[in-house]
């Protein structure tokens, strides 16, 4: 037997790479309000999203085997502060498209960001003391 077959943990590493819809998870930019479906200049065919969009979408998402999606908030400068405290709003943005999307499609899986910088007043991603 080949060196680098001789044990399971390097056949693993070495073996060939099959991916499939199963091991997409699917980046969806989200915004407040209803009916929004935002370009992002910088990401073409992508949009910021507002819920009622999100849902659509992640029903597309499902019926193409997408198994999850990951959240990322763009909000409104009016509610960021210097401690993130909107990242804990239990009626957050984040917080409703995640209720939304498991009430309209519960099989899908959904992956949130914990960073602060989309909440914060300065834009890093921690507490600046």
């Amino acid at each position: 037997m080949r060196r680098m077959r001789k044990d399971s943990f390097s056949r693993h590493l070495m073996q060939e790479t099959s991916l499939t819809t199963d091991d997409l998870i699917f980046p969806v930019f989200i915004v407040g309000g209803t009916k929004q479906r935002q370009p992002i200049e910088s990401m073409p065919d992508m949009f910021r999203l507002s819920i009622d969009q999100l849902v659509k979408e992640a029903a597309a998402l499902v019926a193409l085997g997408i198994p999850a999606v990951a959240l990322f908030p763009s909000l409104d400068a009016s509610i960021k502060t210097e401690d993130g405290s909107e990242s804990f709003n239990p009626n957050g943005l984040v917080q409703e498209a995640v209720r939304a999307l498991k009430l309209a499609q519960p099989e899908l899986g959904v992956i949130t960001d914990v960073a602060l910088d989309p909440y914060t007043t300065h834009g890093q991603d921690g507490i600046i003391d």
